[in-house]
C-alpha cells in the first residue's frame, strides 16, 4: 500500500491552480514552516520519510509558500506528527495489526474529524460506522467530506464551538427562530380555555 501510494504521490503537481497544478501553497510562510517542521520531528524521532516535500519545485508560482504531498511510514503515537493535526500535504502511516487495534487507535485519540474504511465486507463497514468515534465517516470514500446541506465538522477536539459549519446547523447560527403554539377551538365548545393543553 505504501508503494502504491508513493508512486501516485509523486506524479502529483505543486504549483498555481490556475496553471493545471494538484495541488497549491500552504497559507501562510510560519504555517508552511510548521508543517515542514513537523515532517523533520517525524524523521528525527525514527519515521522513514517516504515521499519528501518539503523541498518541492512548484510550477508557475515563484514567492508561495510551498509544500509538496509528503508521505511518512512507521508513525507511532507519540510522535508530534500523529498527536497534532498539522493541516498540511503530508499522510503519516502508523501500522496496526488488527481491525480492534485500528478502532482502539482512532478512538483514543484527542481529535475526531474524519476517518475512512476500505472494505468489500458489509459487516465490518456497519461495525465501523457504529463504533467510530468521530464526526465524518467514509465508507469506501477517501475524503469523508460531506456534501454543504450535511453538517461539516468533527468530534472532540477537532470541533471548534459548539456547531458544525454547513447544513442545518450552520444555517441555524445565522438565523433567528421563532417558536409559535397556537390552539383553535371548535366554535360549540361554547367560550375559551385558557388553560395548558392537555391529552385526554
Amino acid at each position: 500500500l505504501v508503494g502504491k501510494i508513493a508512486e501516485r504521490t509523486r506524479t502529483l503537481k505543486t504549483g498555481d491552480g490556475t496553471k493545471n497544478s494538484d495541488m497549491g501553497p500552504l497559507v501562510t510562510k510560519a504555517h508552511r514552516d510548521k508543517v515542514a517542521s513537523y515532517v523533520d520531528a517525524g524523521k528525527a524521532a525514527g519515521a522513514t520519510l517516504v515521499v519528501d516535500g518539503r523541498h518541492v519545485q512548484a510550477n508557475g508560482g515563484e514567492g508561495g509558500f510551498w509544500l509538496g504531498p509528503t508521505l511518512i511510514d512507521h508513525v507511532t503515537t507519540d510522535m508530534s506528527i500523529y498527536t497534532d493535526e498539522i493541516f498540511g500535504p503530508v499522510l503519516s502511516v502508523v501500522r496496526v495489526n488488527s481491525y480492534d487495534e485500528a478502532l482502539d487507535l482512532v478512538n483514543s485519540s484527542a481529535f475526531g474529524n474524519g476517518t475512512a474504511i476500505f472494505t468489500n465486507d458489509g459487516g465490518a463497514a456497519r461495525r465501523f460506522q457504529n463504533e467510530i468515534e468521530v464526526g465524518m465517516v467514509g465508507i469506501n470514500v477517501p475524503i469523508p467530506v460531506p456534501m454543504a446541506y450535511y453538517s461539516f465538522g468533527g468530534w472532540k477536539n477537532s470541533l471548534f464551538g459548539d456547531t458544525h459549519a454547513h447544513g442545518t446547523e450552520g444555517v441555524h447560527f445565522f438565523t433567528r427562530g421563532k417558536v409559535v403554539t397556537t390552539r383553535w377551538l371548535d366554535p360549540s365548545h361554547g367560550g375559551i380555555n385558557l388553560g395548558f393543553p392537555e391529552n385526554n
